[in-house]
């Protein structure tokens, strides 16, 4: 089965993510199968970047985002509506 979630980087005390798609049977560091956007809590705001095409694709081929993933998801699109004009 396919799955979305986060691959740890960075260093001790000063990680970032990037948002993966891979099988879930790899292990954290293991093979993806594709980079679909970042996440870096240690900036203010944070940095968070994801496209949007390549997720929705992803997602319709039958991938399931882990709960780490669709909760950042849903996060940013609130705070996203909320500052669009």
């Amino acid at each position: 089965m396919v799955v979305i979630r986060l691959q740890r980087r960075g260093t001790k005390k000063q990680p970032h993510h990037r948002i993966v798609v891979t099988e879930r049977t790899r292990s954290q560091r293991g093979r993806i199968l594709e980079t679909i956007g970042y996440y870096d809590p240690s900036y203010e705001p944070t940095r968070f970047d994801l496209d949007q095409a390549r997720m929705s694709f992803w997602l319709s081929s039958g991938a399931k985002p882990s709960g780490a993933v669709s909760s950042l998801v849903k996060r940013f699109r609130k705070t996203a509506s909320a500052t669009a004009p």
